[in-house]
């Protein structure tokens, strides 16, 4: 009996520079280095150098060829990172790489306990970047980084741009200026949580009035929930609105505190959000969503996931995660197919298979064929059922057509046995073809590590 061995693959890390070219309209890599390797002799200078700076703090790829292929794909995705956002004007920000191996003093003296993360280090402040890894989405976050913690609401454009804000956790207070020390309070308790929640503030009575908003007051908005709540206690210092969005005592029940952020019933994967929303579950689970909100069927399934989340935002057990496909074109499954049931891949066979699958020489789309060619094979296979069937049913009929149909039998038997044999000679041939593409893939493998080294 033939088993399947499968792998699911997704390809959002390798596939990020294209989908950064569609978002931002990203250039092509110029080829020139950017990147600082930082080490203990040289992470001062080159920081000091720069009013933001982006670190990759990475594992050592060590010997794998996986890891040092996915390593080079990374590389190349801060490459381009460095080259936008070397055209930035009104900050110099520089892109730095730290090997979680070979400078460990370094990670300890910026304090740096995770690997395989993204830290942007601005003014005295240290934010942890937890998105997909592709250019076009670190770059953007990198712009909310630069961008003011509170975002000033004055006329009623900006106003309906705010309420059009349904997928992020969002506080808006109404105070009488700039000067007020209540917005001061209010600005200070954002740059706490800046650029993960957003913060708006308004100074207009008309504005206020459409917010139902009084003065020096406050109102929190979970995700895809239309009515606010309303932060007991105003006027609020620094700290009351900080422990009313970290508390863990669910003063609001709508809320549950994750990573010193409470988190909304109903969220959306998104690619600059994606482990941190993937990595808080409720005890390993999550309720997936799965529905295209610009397909009208989506959208209804989505009002109806609002609907829910709004019913549900007391319930502590619930976290509903909603994945949009338009949001991750390039994420795709591949199967790994294998003759044996009884033998698994060997190491190699899967770091080859596995860079074959980063490195795009498995196409998912082809992989999506086999299956639609197999779905074609099992209609076959009910159309001979039927046919036999039919066959029994006319015997039944007629005793005098047995001898006929016993050699109609007969014929079909000869006619299966020289498809059986078809059949071999055609796997035969596929497993040569095989062979042959393997060592055409090995021969592949080998000049693109030669054009991949620096």
């Amino acid at each position: 009996m033939k088993w399947t061995w499968v792998l699911v693959a997704v390809l959002l890390s390798c596939g990020g520079l294209s989908l950064g070219k569609e978002s931002l309209d990203f250039p092509e890599y110029d080829g020139k280095d950017r990147v600082h390797d930082l080490n203990a002799k040289n992470y001062k200078s080159v920081m000091k150098k720069y009013d933001v700076m982006v670190v990759y703090y990475h594992d050592h790829p060590g010997s794998s060829r996986v890891a040092q292929r996915q390593f080079e794909i990374e590389e190349l995705t801060l490459e381009l990172v460095a080259q936008v956002l070397d055209e930035f004007d009104d900050e110099d920000i520089g892109v730095g790489l730290i090997d979680a191996k070979h400078d460990k003093v370094v990670a300890k003296k910026l304090d740096l306990d995770e690997s395989d993360s993204v830290y942007v280090f601005t003014d005295d402040e240290v934010i942890e970047y937890d998105g997909e890894f592709a250019a076009d989405t670190i770059v953007e976050f990198i712009y909310d980084v630069l961008e003011d913690p509170v975002e000033i609401i004055d006329n009623s454009r900006e106003l309906k741009g705010f309420e059009n804000i349904e997928e992020d956790i969002k506080l808006v207070g109404y105070f009488k200026s700039h000067k007020s020390e209540h917005f001061e309070a209010f600005a200070d308790a954002a740059e706490e949580f800046h650029p993960h929640i957003k913060f708006f503030a308004t100074f207009s009575p008309k504005i206020a009035k459409a917010l139902e908003l009084k003065l020096n007051e406050v109102d929190f908005y979970e995700p895809f929930i239309d009515d606010p709540v309303v932060i007991p206690g105003k006027p609020y210092s620094e700290e009351e609105l900080v422990e009313f969005i970290e508390d863990n005592d669910r003063q609001v029940p709508l809320m549950l505190c994750f990573n010193n952020i409470r988190r909304p019933t109903l969220r959306k994967l998104q690619p600059h959000n994606m482990y941190e929303i993937w990595d808080d579950d409720v005890e390993g689970e999550h309720i997936i969503a799965f529905a295209e909100e610009s397909d009208p069927d989506g959208f209804e399934f989505l009002e109806i996931l609002k609907e829910v989340a709004e019913d549900n935002t007391d319930n502590p057990d619930l976290s509903i995660v909603w994945i949009d496909p338009d949001d991750f074109p390039l994420a795709d499954s591949v199967w790994m197919d294998m003759d044996d049931g009884d033998d698994l891949p060997t190491v190699d066979e899967l770091e080859d298979w596995i860079e074959d699958a980063l490195s795009g020489k498995i196409d998912p789309d082809e992989d999506d064929d086999d299956d639609d060619d197999d779905d074609d094979d099992d209609d076959d296979d009910d159309d001979d059922d039927d046919d036999d069937d039919d066959d029994d049913d006319d015997d039944d009929d007629d005793d005098d057509d047995d001898d006929d149909d016993d050699d109609d039998d007969d014929d079909d038997d000869d006619d299966d046995d020289d498809d059986d044999d078809d059949d071999d000679d055609d796997d035969d041939d596929d497993d040569d073809d095989d062979d042959d593409d393997d060592d055409d893939d090995d021969d592949d493998d080998d000049d693109d590590d030669d054009d991949d080294d620096y």
